[in-house]
């Protein structure tokens, strides 16, 4: 079992940046494959990048891709989203999560069995 807490959100304008942080505790973080996922008012909870187990896969989503970096460190035990860029239409609550599989990334939250509570990121025009 692994619990996860992100941390990291907050209050940024168009074109800025911020680095989410997820830390996991528990056991079998190094084995797991880990996803980024976020949620905006009113809509359903959407892919935004995922990453291997050995960090040989990354995966992102159209809307992301070029602008935010999903990395790992399995000594720490932390997963990091690096959003450079970032619009308005990124505000969301970004949860982190974790697929005991490993390997390969898969975009579907389902696939998920670990979910942390998640962190605001507003993003002002």
């Amino acid at each position: 079992q692994v619990q996860l807490v992100e941390s990291g959100g907050g209050l940024v304008q168009a074109g800025g940046s911020l680095r989410l942080s997820c830390a996991a505790s528990g056991r079998g973080f190094s084995s797991y494959a880990m996803g980024w996922f976020r949620q905006a008012p009113g809509k359903e909870r959407e892919f935004v990048a995922a990453i291997s187990w050995r960090d040989d896969l990354r995966s992102y989503a159209d809307s992301v891709k070029g602008r935010f970096t999903i990395a790992r460190d399995n000594d720490k035990k932390m997963v990091y989203l690096l959003m450079n860029s970032l619009e308005p239409e990124d505000t969301a609550v970004y949860f982190c999560a974790a697929d005991t599989e490993g390997w390969p990334v898969t975009s579907e939250d389902r696939s998920y069995e670990h979910w942390g509570q998640g962190t605001q990121v507003t993003v002002s025009a």
